[in-house]
């Protein structure tokens, strides 16, 4: 009798178990928003409300797609009407900014698509959050996607993509609260054309989701025995995320030689973090030169790439210059009050020696972070951003 009471109690605890692991399966389910997507929770339904905003959808509304009857394909289009590609691009104007995005509600922006035509380094793109009157985002539009040159380079990453022949991609997940705006100025002295598409979820957050922020900087040349700036100035909580330079080499020999440093949390003098070299932050080794051919090696990998190397011709493109990125995706760099980055540019002189360079860098930092923002500093003039 004592036996079959053990038996009954232990069948009712253990169906007890199984129920409440169910609710808390089905809770669980119900709390999932449908963000940060990958192949481990591909097969899970959410309540995520999926948009997209392109010239052939503006406002991203549901049923509202393809109804343009004017557009820059609506003479292509004149013998087939509504429906049939009338509006796949915008014109934007010089010294225009056009709103490629206005969204309400909550949610996150989870793929941009886009193929700009004129100067990459005079299209402008920003981005705000919940309203906010200074952008989270500012960075010419190839530095952004991770091509500063303004040439095409294949670039096979989780967090941008650039292919052929010059479709930028990036996978960074946007979130925001309240709204989304994103713009582009175009600063040029002619009109540029711009075929784009937003991706995006409506959905509720949870709280310690941060905000996308990306800034960019350039100095050239860099002073003598100074460090170059990638990011400074950022107060609040956050992780950085990863790093694009451009880099224009103005000496003989290899430039690699210089420590990225992070300063955070009131980091002084010395920092908290403080690599190696510049090969070795972006994940290669020995100046990335391939020992068969003797020359440098380009790369693309999930999380990091040397994936431009310009060479010179002999003529007019006298610079050899670099494209490097490394996303900091399983491995970010966390602060929770402040934090500024670093990176020295370092060669070689006689006796073994380094020597400090004076080159030509560029850069875009990314990261995560609590509203409010740091104001920015300003974006340099055009003519200071050109590339020659």
């Amino acid at each position: 009798m004592k036996k079959c009471a053990l038996l009954l109690t232990a069948i009712l605890l253990v169906s007890s178990l199984s129920a409440v692991q169910l609710l808390f399966a089905q809770s669980e389910d119900s709390k999932f928003n449908g963000l940060h997507m990958n192949l481990g929770n591909l097969s899970r339904l959410s309540k995520a409300k999926t948009r997209s905003i392109s010239p052939e959808n503006f406002t991203g509304e549901k049923g509202k797609a393809g109804m343009a009857v004017e557009g820059t394909g609506s003479k292509a289009a004149r013998d087939l009407g509504q429906g049939w590609k009338i509006s796949p691009s915008v014109r934007i104007q010089p010294k225009q900014v056009f709103t490629l995005a206005e969204i309400q509600g909550s949610g996150a922006i989870q793929h941009i698509w886009m193929t700009p035509t004129g100067r990459w380094r005079f299209s402008i793109l920003r981005m705000y959050w919940d309203g906010e009157t200074t952008p989270s985002v500012e960075v010419p539009v190839g530095d952004f996607f991770a091509a500063g040159w303004g040439k095409y380079a294949q670039i096979s990453s989780l967090a941008v993509c650039v292919n052929p022949g010059s479709a930028f991609n990036s996978y960074w997940e946007m979130p925001f609260r309240k709204s989304a705006r994103i713009t582009m100025e175009n600063i040029d002295e002619e009109p540029m054309t711009l075929y784009y598409q937003i991706d995006y979820a409506l959905t509720v957050l949870e709280p310690d989701v941060a905000y996308f922020h990306a800034q960019f900087r350039r100095t050239n040349p860099l002073p003598l025995k100074t460090d170059y700036l990638i990011l400074d100035g950022v107060k609040g909580w956050g992780h950085y995320v990863g790093t694009y330079l451009a880099w224009g080499v103005n000496n003989n020999g290899w430039w690699g030689e210089g420590e990225i440093k992070f300063f955070m949390d009131g980091d002084t003098k010395f920092p908290t973090i403080c690599g190696t070299g510049t090969e070795d932050y972006f994940c290669g080794s020995y100046n990335f030169e391939n020992k068969e051919t003797r020359r440098y090696q380009e790369f693309t990998t999930p999380y990091t790439g040397l994936a431009q190397v310009i060479r010179p011709d002999g003529l007019y493109e006298s610079q050899q210059r670099f494209g490097l990125y490394r996303w900091h995706i399983t491995d970010p760099i966390r602060f929770e009050k402040d934090l500024k980055v670093t990176i020295q540019a370092l060669g070689w002189r006689s006796g073994g020696r380094y020597l400090p360079l004076q080159d030509d860098i560029s850069s875009v930092a990314f990261w995560y972070q609590s509203e409010p923002h740091a104001a920015f500093p300003r974006l340099p003039d055009k003519d200071y951003l050109e590339i020659q």
